[in-house]
């Protein structure tokens, strides 16, 4: 989603950021963002759309803290309705199409998984501690847990060959990202030398989530079951806004001893989700990247 300024910036850019979706890339820039995807044929389809919601036009929406739930919103958003286009991209060559309804069934009982495996299986196993140690040690518990969970299932996944180039193209998205950011050229050769992790990472903020989830439940303690789910589910937006902050913070400041330390958990957890990407996904990446990019002006007036 590289701490470094572009070369030639006066004052800390926009950060770019996108994501991987179905045989390519989607990224977000300051007014706009764009999603390509390489068809079977070779040829890459691109969808590029202006961003004209006032949460993205709003002063209030780019506040701290704010911005972190505002922003885990979006690129949930962003990131459905991308890989929607993207999966429709892929069955149209086939002569199908995929309804709304198919994926919004499909997006529905996997976030019912989701919450199933990495919530309620650390609530169970953080139980086992129920009439022992203190809440400190009944999070710790919750949290290493869900962190071990996560670890195991992307590990699991990666054994897919779809879920393999899927993190293929996340490759290509941070090395893009990383190119730009570095001041390389932006070109397929450009993008090659650069790394394939990123400060600012999905899968690293996830590791941040992790640990800010274990301070926070501290202080909720152990509460009742029905409290105890219900506070997991109402502080999401706290332990996000949190998060993003932090995440924020060891980016821009990643050259800093202490903080490079900090960040090798973030960066290190990326080597589960990416993969070095072929040429041909890097130039796709390109193309996302160059359909947002905007000038000097804009990126300095949209600062977050």
């Amino acid at each position: 989603m590289a701490a470094a300024s572009p070369a030639g910036a006066a004052t800390t850019p926009f950060f770019y950021g996108g994501q991987a979706v179905i045989e390519g890339v989607l990224m977000r820039g300051p007014t706009s963002w764009a999603v390509a995807a390489r068809r079977p044929d070779g040829e890459i389809a691109l969808r590029r759309d202006e961003l004209k919601s006032p949460v993205y036009r709003r002063r209030f929406f780019r506040l701290p803290f704010v911005r972190g739930v505002v922003g885990l919103g979006e690129m949930l958003h962003l990131g459905t309705s991308a890989m929607m286009w993207s999966a429709n991209v892929k069955a149209k060559a086939e002569d199908m199409e995929i309804g709304r309804g198919a994926i919004a069934i499909t997006i529905t009982i996997s976030m019912i998984f989701s919450f199933g495996l990495f919530f309620g299986l650390p609530l169970l196993a953080g139980g086992a501690l129920r009439d022992r140690g203190g809440s400190l040690a009944f999070t710790a518990v919750e949290g290493a847990t869900r962190a071990l969970l996560l670890v195991g299932y992307l590990y699991l996944i990666s054994f897919i060959p779809d879920v393999r180039r899927l993190f293929q193209y996340h490759g290509a998205e941070h090395k893009t990202i990383n190119a730009y950011e570095a001041g390389a050229p932006l070109t397929v050769e450009g993008v090659t030398a650069q790394s394939r992790l990123h400060p600012r990472c999905g899968t690293g903020f996830l590791v941040v989530v992790v640990a800010v989830s274990i301070i926070v439940f501290t202080f909720v303690g152990r509460p009742s079951l029905p409290v105890l789910v219900a506070s997991r589910i109402l502080l999401v937006p706290v332990i996000a806004a949190i998060s993003y902050e932090l995440i924020k913070l060891m980016a821009r400041h990643s050259g800093n001893p202490v903080v490079a330390r900090l960040l090798v958990p973030v960066l290190g957890a990326q080597y589960l989700t990416t993969r070095e990407p072929d040429p041909d996904q890097m130039e796709v990446a390109l193309e996302a990247f160059k359909n947002v990019r905007e000038d000097a002006r804009l990126e300095r007036e949209m600062v977050r």
